[in-house]
């Protein structure tokens, strides 16, 4: 009996930075195809045309690869299913658009915004679903060619039946069971002509070959609108595996705002990529144990990992990704993996090379008098977590819960920086400044704090461009901690009232240009 080349893939989406999660999905598909001889494939999943950069998608592959994955086809490295980014691939969409308008399993649907408004108001109130059933008419594309051509905007819908249930076979679930009525007529081609998220997805899936589908569990709720594509395209549905989400120690989903989650953050923070990859392993999957034991090692390397993989060993139960067990790992490696020349060289591989001191010295020139001065100026540079009295994030002019209010602004604002250098980030600075009527004097004093621990130092915004984006973004969250450590926590409520107001007073000018405060749907694109 035949059996096809396992071809799996990771599709993440360019509009942030790369996400850990991104990681450990990546991880075990590779894992998985590699244990079955099979293909690992990337795909850029970029219909979010506004939010995707390409100095986002520089960032995903880089961040991968320093994590240790490869990929046998890609954007980068291309393949016989190419192009590998879907913003290339916009006519294969609207072609096989077409075959479901053809196929009367997809129509063209004219209703207005207002209209669908008031429709999810009105099934809201009756306690209904508000997933839209097609109900301001279904057009022929006879019917339909006249309103186009009198330019009036349309998208292209997938019908979905309105009763009954879909049953979706996933691997290490079995069966779920999904009512119809829970799944709206997904809009398949956008009113711009691009397509969504679902078509893109799917069609990329059939032509790229790819056989298993291994994803977070965020994705299950969809799974009954791909479905209805592989039918109504009378293709067969790759075997679909659901991961657990990565967890806080609390339980919660995890996220930028309560852990670090860019992949870029662990680089500057000085953790070994195998480490964490290693870790990532440990998520939702435990290495066999040996013959007479009864657990399994936790440290292994990627091709230990791949030797003893089995997906169906797989737990449901949702991992932990606790950073204090990262850093008990991640000191193992330097002690066990390293004699003191081989560190010397991470060290180097790492920040301690002429690259950094070469955009480091410059600052430190016109203020040093000793060379002896240079290390303890410099320092921050190098650290995670500065070390500074809390109380010296109260300014002047800024008490507390203004400093707090402030630096959370300052977090969204500095999130959406793209490209990431001394000018954008001053530009960032400069805009918070302008719209709280602050002197960019009176802000700059609780932002040293922050980012180098010290009220006077190197010049800031050089500075953040040598610590990055993720690490610039994650000394912000530790200023906020230490504010809270000393009274001045953010409430939740406050919160909401900080972000309402930071929405209508930062994004008002710039709607549909950035994603909104916040973590957005995962942080990690399209599937990661």
């Amino acid at each position: 009996m035949h059996h096809p080349t396992i071809r799996t893939r990771i599709a993440p989406s360019p509009t942030g930075d790369p996400h850990i999660g991104t990681a450990y999905i990546a991880l075990f598909n590779y894992v998985f195809a590699r244990r079955h001889g099979g293909r690992f494939l990337l795909r850029i999943e970029d219909t979010d045309r506004v939010r995707s950069t390409p100095e986002s998608e520089r960032a995903i592959l880089a961040a991968l690869r320093w994590i240790g994955l490869a990929w046998d086809e890609g954007p980068d490295v291309g393949g016989p299913h190419g192009p590998y980014r879907q913003s290339e691939r916009t006519e294969i969409y609207r072609a096989h658009c077409e075959r479901l308008i053809d196929s009367g399993h997809a129509y063209y649907c004219f209703a207005t915004p207002e209209q669908l408004d008031a429709y999810r108001r009105e099934r809201l109130q009756a306690g209904k679903a508000t997933g839209y059933d097609g109900s301001f008419g279904m057009w022929t594309r006879a019917e339909a060619r006249a309103r186009i051509a009198a330019g009036d905007p349309h998208v292209i819908r997938l019908k979905a039946p309105a009763e009954g249930e879909c049953v979706i076979h996933d691997r290490l679930r079995g069966a779920i069971r999904i009512p119809w009525e829970n799944v709206d007529h997904q809009v398949l081609l956008k009113a711009d002509g691009h397509p969504t998220y679902h078509l893109a997805s799917v069609v990329d899936d059939h032509l790229m070959e790819i056989t298993h589908v291994i994803r977070g569990e965020e994705w299950i709720n969809s799974a009954p609108k791909h479905k209805l594509l592989y039918e109504a395209f009378g293709w067969e549905m790759p075997e679909l595996i659901h991961m657990p989400l990565l967890r806080n120690p609390d339980r919660s989903k995890l996220s930028k705002r309560k852990n670090p989650t860019s992949i870029d953050y662990y680089r500057q923070a000085g953790y070994l990529p195998e480490a964490l990859l290693n870790y990532l392993g440990l998520m939702a999957w435990t290495y066999p144990p040996a013959p007479g034991e009864t657990e399994g090692p936790e440290m292994f390397s990627l091709e230990e990992m791949i030797a003893a993989f089995d997906i169906d060993r797989v737990s449901l139960g949702g991992p932990i990704f606790d950073p204090r067990k990262l850093n008990w790992l991640n000191g193992r490696y330097l002690r066990e993996k390293h004699d003191p020349a081989a560190l010397l060289a991470r060290l180097r591989d790492w920040m301690l090379n002429d690259g950094v001191w070469l955009r480091a010295l410059p600052l430190v020139q016109p203020r040093a008098e000793k060379l002896s001065d240079v290390v303890p100026m410099t320092a921050f540079l190098f650290a995670d977590r500065p070390a500074y009295d809390p109380h010296s994030l109260i300014q002047k002019k800024l008490d507390g819960d203004a400093a707090a209010r402030l630096l959370r602004i300052a977090l969204w604002e500095l999130e959406r920086v793209t490209p990431w250098n001394k000018e954008t980030t001053k530009a960032a600075i400069s805009r918070i400044a302008q719209i709280e009527g602050l002197k960019l004097r009176e802000l700059m004093p609780v932002l040293f704090v922050a980012l180098t621990g010290a009220p006077a130092s190197l010049p800031l915004f050089d500075s953040m461009e040598i610590l990055g984006a993720a690490m610039s973004r994650r000394r912000l969250v530790y200023a906020l901690e230490a504010l809270g450590s000393i009274g001045h926590e953010l409430s939740s409520r406050q919160l909401k009232a900080i972000e309402q107001e930071y929405r209508e007073k930062y994004l008002e000018q710039g709607k549909g240009e950035t994603q909104a405060a916040g973590d957005g749907a995962d942080g990690s694109g399209a599937e990661g």
